[in-house]
């Protein structure tokens, strides 16, 4: 048993004298946040920062005339999107249907919408 408690207060002993280097307060510093981004939210940040609020195209779009001549240009970096149209102001639904490139889509209210190619990030 002796021997036992001698070898835990070596053990302790050799412990605390092991020397531990801290930097000065001073030379410490977090690395920014976008050094720590990866992939889709590294492309996000980089795309904010350069002034681009909306990277994704999820923001909300106001319909303009939305005849068949001039329908509502949706930017799309796929072949087809799901959009959703609020018919009217005081609606209490949200029509969606699939627009396609190339085919413009008419809405039940009325309106055409047509996909646009958008440049991916």
């Amino acid at each position: 048993m002796a021997l036992m408690c001698r070898n835990v207060k070596n053990s302790i002993r050799l412990f605390r004298a092991a020397s531990v280097t801290f930097r000065h307060k001073s030379e410490e510093k977090l690395p920014h946040y976008i050094e720590h981004s990866t992939g889709l939210e590294r492309k996000e940040l980089l795309a904010r920062a350069a002034g681009n609020d909306d990277p994704f195209g999820m923001n909300v779009l106001k319909r303009g005339a939305g005849t068949k001549d001039q329908p509502n240009l949706i930017p799309s970096f796929e072949e087809k999107r799901i959009i959703g149209c609020i018919c009217e102001e005081d609606s209490t639904y949200i029509n969606w249907m699939w627009v396609h490139k190339e085919e413009p889509k008419r809405c039940s209210c009325g309106h055409w919408f047509k996909l646009v190619e958008a440049k991916p990030l």
